[in-house]
């Protein structure tokens, strides 16, 4: 998981008021935000501008919220696909693990169904989907079965629209593989257009292709059930490959270490077993995390305050450009290392 979308909340100082909470009706959601307020309250150092700001966004319609705010101000309002286990926390760092646990992993890609007039694409990444429709820019687009002198010369001119109009898709799906960072390009439609399609797009963008079976733009048919099997495919690849590589290369294990290595920005991936709510030592910078406080004074931090481990582990992976995956596959938190 990339955690570009989390940034914002480590370019305000804290602390943070941390809330989760869901319901399904108006009247159910105003009451769980006054029990979540008067939890807040009465924990130290609360400021109640920073709760009045949070009680439009905790009262919209939506079946869990994820909310952060500071200093009077929301950073970060999520919508959740099912109601999280409610909590409020009032801490030097948002505490953003059940929103990530719960989002899980969010892997930028371009649907496609293409057929010989253009393509239909849909772009998951970088804010909300983007929809984009390359219509067809030359005909004749099919062929027919008339016989005659002309036939094959015929069939060539549709032949060679096709692949045009394939060019022209290309030239698309490059252009938001660019823009996102697109993972995958799922692939569904007419099978000529689609090999054209593929022989068309760049490098970069072909090695990312997933064809799937079902979809055309007409009727989409089952083609988003192949998508999320197709994504689910992707991410269990991914976990694996990064389990490999950590462990051939017997990558750090343990909170000591893979802070350490968080400091010095050698991290690529973290793997987190889950909440990790065992407290460290952090310092206002966003590599500034230890399991012992003289090791912060070390790199020059005066105050160490602490704050729970998996909190720590975010803001260190957001400000790295390092990935953050959930896997039960490690007991404690590790590092997959970029050098």
């Amino acid at each position: 998981m990339r955690l570009d979308f989390i940034r914002p909340l480590y370019e305000r100082r804290g602390p943070y008021a941390s809330v989760y909470l869901g319901a399904l009706t108006r009247p159910e959601r105003k009451a769980h935000w006054r029990s979540m307020r008067d939890r807040l309250l009465r924990l130290d150092g609360a400021d109640p501008a920073t709760l009045d700001a949070l009680e439009e966004e905790a009262e919209r319609a939506a079946a869990g919220r994820a909310l952060f705010a500071t200093h009077g101000e929301v950073v970060l309002a999520e919508s959740l696909a099912r109601a999280p286990d409610e909590l409020a926390t009032w801490s030097p760092l948002p505490h953003v693990t059940p929103m990530l646990m719960q989002r899980g992993e969010n892997v930028p890609h371009v649907r496609v169904i293409v057929d010989h007039a253009g393509a239909e694409l849909t772009a998951f990444g970088g804010g909300a989907p983007r929809r984009v429709a390359v219509e067809a820019a030359e005909w004749p687009l099919q062929k027919t079965a008339q016989g005659g002198w002309s036939q094959k010369r015929y069939e060539r001119a549709v032949d060679e629209t096709w692949e045009k109009n394939a060019v022209a898709v290309a030239h698309e799906i490059d252009e938001q593989v660019r823009r996102i960072g697109a993972e995958l390009i799922i692939v569904a439609g007419e099978p000529k257009s689609r090999s054209y399609l593929l022989h068309h797009l760049s490098t970069k963008s072909a090695d990312r292709v997933m064809m799937v079976e079902h979809g055309s733009r007409s009727n989409h048919g089952q083609f988003e059930e192949d998508v999320e099997r197709a994504l689910d495919d992707w991410l269990d690849r991914r976990r694996a490959e990064l389990l490999e590589r950590h462990q051939e290369a017997a990558g750090p294990v343990g909170m000591a270490r893979v802070a350490h290595a968080l400091r010095e920005g050698r991290v690529h991936a973290v793997l987190s077993p889950g909440e990790l709510p065992k407290p460290v030592w952090t310092g206002e910078g966003g590599t500034q995390l230890a399991t012992d406080p003289a090791e912060l004074r070390r790199w020059g931090v005066d105050e160490p305050v602490q704050d729970r481990s998996d909190s720590a582990l975010a803001r260190a992976a957001a400000m790295t450009d390092a990935e953050l995956w959930f896997t039960s596959a490690v007991k404690d938190v590790a590092a997959v290392l970029r050098y």
